[in-house]
């Protein structure tokens, strides 16, 4: 899923995302609530109207905003309460109120409100913070008015596998229509994201779509595939679009390099993106260095599709039981 944090992925029409192939999109609901505000979009027809998005949208509870906020914020059991980024406002956001939110919003799938809970951190705090997720979950679930929207239940624990079980245990008995993992990626490095991120994954129900928050390298897509999990999101291949860094089948290039300055080849000559077809590495590296608006946009559209076609890949690969041994293969 393209991140789509305040209605817009950055740089991109939603023109582009459909002809990328762009199956749904995630949205910010702490962002959306503090600009424009809820009310406005509710009333201009929901989100889907208001961005022009046809497709389905996932939206997240703000939990890993209010996380980021840092001093700003305090968690209670009665919900996080923080100060806005952007004007120091106070706020308070609930299980509850994160819901009606997100109703509000008419996306299609909803996150639970849900602590993002900082690396590194002691067992008790752990213990304590994912014993307070589960109890939100539960009161998230009761202020649920929606039922044709999804809700999605989040599985916590840092990196202790016994509490991330616990979790589990306590979470997938509740109906909810989907479970994501969450707290990784927070700079645990490579072998704890793999080790938790696989460990939880076996303890998800296997008819139910499972979502890895936050994660998005290529690679850690390939070990998180082969895990069992379904859904991604990830500001990575428009973050980097932004800054010059591009990935191809032959692992990334930094187009701002002086090499790139009279190369006629395009990005990845085994990508069939408007990008590729049209345009040459030194075209696209003076975009950058002149600052060119359009530089982003076809940096962007380079990389969503590049993620969109590593998807389209495993997909196949599962389709013909081959996700086991060729994976490895894609990259």
């Amino acid at each position: 899923m393209p991140v789509g944090t305040q209605g817009s992925v950055k740089a991109l029409s939603p023109r582009d995302l459909e002809e990328i192939g762009c199956q749904m999109i995630l949205a910010n609901t702490y962002h959306l609530y503090l600009r424009p505000g809820v009310e406005v979009i509710r009333d201009l027809g929901g989100l889907h109207r208001f961005m022009g998005w046809n497709g389905p949208i996932l939206t997240d509870s703000g939990g890993y905003q209010v996380f980021s906020l840092g001093a700003l914020r305090k968690i209670t059991e009665e919900g996080a309460r923080f100060q806005s980024h952007l004007d120091g406002s106070s706020h308070l956001l609930t299980p509850e109120k994160v819901v009606q939110i997100q109703e509000d919003l008419d996306s299609d799938i909803s996150m639970v409100l849900d602590e993002c809970i900082p690396h590194p951190s002691s067992r008790e705090y752990v213990k304590a913070s994912t014993a307070r997720t589960v109890r939100w979950a539960e009161r998230s679930l009761k202020a649920r008015k929606k039922s044709a929207q999804a809700l999605f239940g989040i599985i916590q624990g840092g990196m202790y596998e016994d509490l991330r079980a616990e979790c589990a245990r306590e979470l997938t008995p509740i109906p909810f229509d989907g479970f994501a993992v969450g707290g990784l990626g927070v700079g645990e490095g490579e072998a704890a994201l793999n080790s938790i991120g696989a460990f939880t994954a076996g303890l998800l129900p296997e008819n139910r779509p499972r979502y890895l928050m936050g994660v998005g390298r290529p690679e850690d897509l390939i070990f998180a595939v082969r895990c069992g999990y379904d859904l991604f999101d990830c500001v990575l291949p428009t973050r980097n679009a932004r800054t010059g860094t591009l990935f191809t089948s032959r692992g990334k290039i930094n187009i701002k390099r002086a090499e790139f300055s009279t190369d006629p080849r395009p990005v990845d000559e085994s990508c069939d993106c408007y990008c590729c077809r049209h345009f040459s590495r030194a075209y696209l590296r003076h975009l950058y260095q002149a600052g060119e608006i359009l530089a982003a946009q076809l940096h962007t559209i380079h990389n969503v599709h590049f993620y969109h076609r590593l998807m389209d890949k495993f997909r196949q690969l599962i389709r013909e039981n081959r996700a086991g041994e060729e994976l490895d293969t894609v990259l």
